[in-house]
């Protein structure tokens, strides 16, 4: 049995001069499991592909800042041709942060020994609004010296406009970054402005690719 994760001793990583900018869902938290999804099906009332269909239609709007996150699930009950009130809006909000926030350790002890190393750290994640408050005030959330959110910004990753804003704030250029994403078109979104991009697949992947730029 490996042992508890805070007696895992790590090692730092320095990169001095740039920062490194990380995306949270699939790549900080584990991909939402099947038992998470199903749990989302079942407290809706209504068939899985319905469901999910609505679900993703109007998730970019959501991420993006546009759609209140309430009127966004009442909306996926009215898809479903339920009329949802406040209390189910909450359970199905509750349910779904919870698929898309639980940490993978050893991402978060990637991040630390980054820290450890005085390497600059970053949050950049298409996610709505109400994800910013505990992206910015959770543990992990601490490292970072800025953390930016996409419904906050009415951008959406891979516009080019939201990797330069965060470039921007850091006080860095483009290719002083490094950006980690699980999603190929968001890194190449980054990398077009000169950022150094990393799809992210593994945590032992992504610890050797930083190593790599140390």
């Amino acid at each position: 049995m490996p042992p508890p994760i805070d007696t895992v001793l790590g090692v730092s990583i320095s990169l001095p001069g740039r920062a490194v900018v990380f995306d949270y869902g699939e790549v900080i938290s584990f991909t939402p499991s099947p038992e998470d999804r199903a749990r989302l099906v079942a407290a809706s009332g209504g068939p899985a592909e319905a469901f999910w269909a609505a679900y993703d239609a109007d998730r970019d709007a959501l991420d993006q800042g546009l759609l209140p996150t309430t009127d966004y699930w009442i909306g996926i009950g009215a898809a479903l041709g339920f009329d949802w009130d406040i209390p189910q809006a909450q359970l199905m909000w509750s349910l779904d942060f919870r698929g898309w926030t639980t940490a993978d350790p050893e991402v978060v002890r990637v991040i630390t020994d980054l820290d450890a190393g005085d390497t600059r750290l970053a949050l950049l994640s298409n996610a709505a609004r109400d994800y910013g408050t505990p992206f910015r005030h959770s543990p992990i959330g601490e490292l970072f010296e800025h953390v930016f959110v996409s419904g906050e910004l009415l951008l959406l990753k891979p516009d080019p406009a939201i990797y330069r804003h965060a470039a921007d704030v850091l006080g860095l250029r483009p290719e002083d970054l490094v950006f980690i994403d699980n999603r190929e078109k968001n890194v190449r979104g980054a990398e077009s402005i000169g950022i150094t991009g990393h799809v992210y697949t593994d945590p032992a992947s992504l610890r050797a690719f930083l190593e790599s730029l140390a």
